[in-house]
């Protein structure tokens, strides 16, 4: 069974950044794909950014591209959602997800295991 505990949210001006974490309890965490999930209130959980096992390749929303950065130190069991310019549309509770040696998808539904999500609010 994985661990998956993110860190780093919190409040933040518009035009601003956060960086956060998502550290893994796994042996291994090299071999998991990890994506990035938002989840506004009364919204559907959505894409942010996903990270490969195999090759570190990466894949992002259209809504974050060029803003968010997503990154992974296999060294520290550790993923990474670097967010700069951040609008108060970027205000939600961001999950991260794993899954082992498959590849990095935008589905939430492929994804095993799950934070318990941390919230961003951005303010105008």
């Amino acid at each position: 069974q994985v661990q998956l505990v993110e860190s780093g949210g919190g409040l933040v001006q518009a035009g601003g950044s956060l960086r956060l974490s998502c550290a893994a309890s796994a042996r291994s965490f090299s071999t998991y794909s990890v994506g990035w999930f938002r989840q506004a209130p009364g919204k559907e959980r959505e894409f942010v950014a996903a990270i490969a096992w195999s090759d570190g390749s990466t894949s992002y929303a259209d809504s974050v591209k060029g803003r968010f950065t997503i990154s992974r130190d296999n060294a520290k069991n550790t993923v990474y959602l670097q967010m700069n310019s951040l609008t108060p549309e970027d205000t939600a509770v961001y999950y991260c997800a794993a899954r082992r040696f498959l590849r990095m998808t935008s589905d939430p539904n492929e994804y095993v295991y799950w934070g318990q999500g941390t919230q961003v609010t951005v303010s105008s």
